[in-house]
């Protein structure tokens, strides 16, 4: 995904739980339902949410901040429906 494109849609999200294994894990498994290419931005990284793994390595922490962004036919749903997820994460 193109950092630089300002037309992908996104959202930030204030972690209620850190990133560990079941938030991460639920975030993967819901952007694998989308067609578009979904990325999470923490503290200046992007990783794609596919990668479970990737996403715990962001060391994203109760409070945090992230930007989920997505590109695609199906970017603004995926990006409503996964900053929805994070955002209700326990």
């Amino acid at each position: 995904m193109c950092p630089s494109s300002e037309s992908a849609p996104e959202a930030s999200v204030i972690l209620p739980v850190p990133l560990h294994a079941r938030p991460a894990g639920r975030l993967a498994q819901l952007a694998a339902r989308f067609r578009s290419a979904v990325e999470i931005e923490y503290g200046g990284r992007a990783v794609k949410v596919t990668g479970v793994l990737a996403v715990m390595s962001l060391g994203a922490a109760t409070g945090s901040a992230v930007v989920v962004r997505a590109e695609g036919d199906d970017a603004a749903e995926a990006v409503r429906s996964l900053a929805q997820m994070l955002a209700a994460a326990e």
